[in-house]
């Protein structure tokens, strides 16, 4: 299944993974610097939480390309079923 991104859908997701990249780079420096555990934790989810919604975004914007033109959503040979079964792996591996 390939993901065709709008303008705005595109944005949004690269602005959650610049967010992630920057606060790991963050994370990484925390360490290096020997700051507080409890803030280089607090850092450490931030950014995973900005992946998390990152991936979200992606898989929903799969979901609906999917339901709008199912056609498009797998190969000539895939079944509803299976693709459905895949969407649900990629979702399940976020959770």
């Amino acid at each position: 299944m390939e993901l065709q991104f709008e303008g705005d859908e595109l944005k949004s997701v690269l602005n959650r993974l610049r967010r992630a990249q920057g606060q790991i780079s963050g994370v990484i420096k925390m360490i290096e610097e020997g700051r507080d555990c409890e803030d280089v934790v607090t850092q450490l989810a931030a950014a995973s939480r900005a992946l998390d919604r990152a991936g979200f975004a992606i898989i929903a914007t799969g979901l609906q390309q999917c339901i709008a033109d199912p056609a498009r959503g797998g190969s000539d040979a895939e079944t509803t079923e299976q693709m459905k079964a895949r969407l649900e792996k990629l979702f399940l591996s976020l959770a």
